[in-house]
Formats: C-alpha cells, structure tokens, sequence
C-alpha cells in the first residue's frame, strides 16, 4: 500500500507555428496532469487543439499554462505588467484554452501560471493578485497550482483550492525559490539526481539547495518540464522511483482527496 499520493505534470503544447519543442506524446504516457501553453508564450491554436485531443485519449487531466506575451523569450524573461494586464491576459489565455477542451467534451482542470511571470506570482503582489483575480473569476472550481507564496495565499482568500507544485528539474534558492535560469545550478540533468531528490522530498519532506541546506517542502504534485533533451528518461526514472518507494502516482483531485482525508483521520 503507498504511504503518500503525487500527481505527476509537465508543460507540454509548447510548439507553435513551423517548430517542434518536445515529445509530447511520449510524455503524456507517463504523467497524470499536463500544462498546456495558451499561445502567449508558446503553443498556437493548432498545437492547443491537438494537444487536448491527446490529453482526453490518455486520461490526463489539462490544465492551463499562462504566461507572458513572450514568444521569442518563450516568457523566461520579466516583464513590467500592471495588475490589470496580468488578469486580463491571464483571463484571456485560460480562455483560448477552455474552448479547445469544452470543443472536445473534456474539462478545464487546473491553472499553473508559467515561466517568470509563474514564478513573480510567488513573490510579487501585483502577479499574485492579477493571477488570483482572473481564477476567480473564470472559473472558481479551477485547483491553482503554485508553489507556496503570495498566490497561494491570495487564491486561499478568495476561496480558491491551492495545490503546491515541487519543481523537480530545477535547482532551488535558500528561499525556497527556484534558481534563475541564468544562473549556475538552475536545471538539474542527471536522471538519478532528479529522482533521488523528489524521492526524498516525498518522504521526508526536504529538498537541498544549491547552497547545500535542507530546507521544508510540501507538495502535492511534481512537475517536470517537456522542453528538455532529459524529459523523457527523466520522467520513467522518477515515476518508477515513486512507486518503488510506494508513493503513489495519481491524478491531482485523487491527490487533494486523500490529503483531505488524511487531515480528518
């Protein structure tokens, strides 16, 4: 029997136009939940469509992938948006997003915010209110996945279900925060590392920085991201390493359940 329960994500649609990033469909096999890009950073309306057909064949549950309107930089880099961009262009892709899944009998899952407008949204109040607004507004059955921070505090207050994401891939400050991509120690390569490290934050409830301290990590799901040589091998290693250390790989609502359930026992 496993003692624990995560759901399993990548960011996956990230494809637009003449350009191919990623396996998807490989991917796809092996986790539970995807990240679909809404078109601002990556994906296009072609690659949306097919993207959700593959995701309601597998069972996968689809979540929508925000970001900034940063094509080129693929929305790693910081823009200067005001409150009121970042819901209206929140709103707008989660939008874009819902038609492909509603044209296809499927159901809008989750919202996760990506790349550096994700991760301003933990530490910036002007994100993390513009995100949370646009939730709540759209659709607050939606589960907003995030890592603890101001988002999630501001997606609580306005009666939002919060589930926290543990970057598996990535490097992470003292803080808590993951590590810039420009900097040394951001992206995690070795298939083992990756596994070992989620393994250990599964069970113990830490993860190590790259200055070497352990610091407290809670989460209900891991995330891997599609867009790297690594995805693939990445993926098998670590859910095979969860389930031989009995945790349990499942769709993100089974996960919330049986945490709520636990919290009751």
């Amino acid at each position: 029997m496993a003692d624990k329960s995560l759901a399993l994500v990548a960011d996956l649609g990230e494809s637009f136009g003449n350009y191919t990033i990623g396996d998807d469909d490989a991917v796809l096999d092996l986790v539970t939940m995807a990240n679909v890009a809404c078109g601002f950073h990556a994906g296009d309306p072609r690659v949306m469509e097919r993207t959700v057909r593959a995701c309601i064949e597998r069972g996968v549950e689809i979540g929508a992938h925000p970001g900034y309107p940063d094509l080129v930089g693929f929305g790693r880099r910081a823009m200067a948006c005001t409150e009121d961009e970042i819901r209206t262009d929140t709103l707008y892709q989660m939008g874009a997003l819902s038609a492909f899944v509603k044209a296809q009998g499927g159901t809008l899952s989750h919202v996760n915010p990506h790349g550096r407008m994700g991760n301003l949204t933990v530490t910036d109040p002007v994100h993390a209110r513009g995100v949370a607004d646009a939730v709540a507004a759209f659709d607050p059955e939606l589960i907003v996945v995030t890592q603890e921070g101001l988002l999630a505090e501001e997606a609580r207050v306005r009666g939002l279900r919060v589930a926290l994401v543990f970057l598996a891939d990535r490097g992470y400050e003292d803080d808590g925060t993951p590590v810039l991509r420009t900097k040394p120690g951001a992206l995690l390569h070795d298939a083992d590392e990756v596994a070992a490290r989620t393994v250990r934050m599964a069970k113990e409830g830490v993860v190590r920085t790259v200055h070497g301290t352990d610091i407290p990590q809670e989460c209900d799901l891991v995330l891997l991201h599609g867009d790297n040589a690594e995805a693939i091998v990445n993926a098998n290693k670590l859910r095979s390493a969860l389930v031989d250390a009995h945790v349990a790989v499942k769709p993100l609502r089974e996960v919330l359940a049986d945490k709520a359930r636990a919290v009751t026992v």
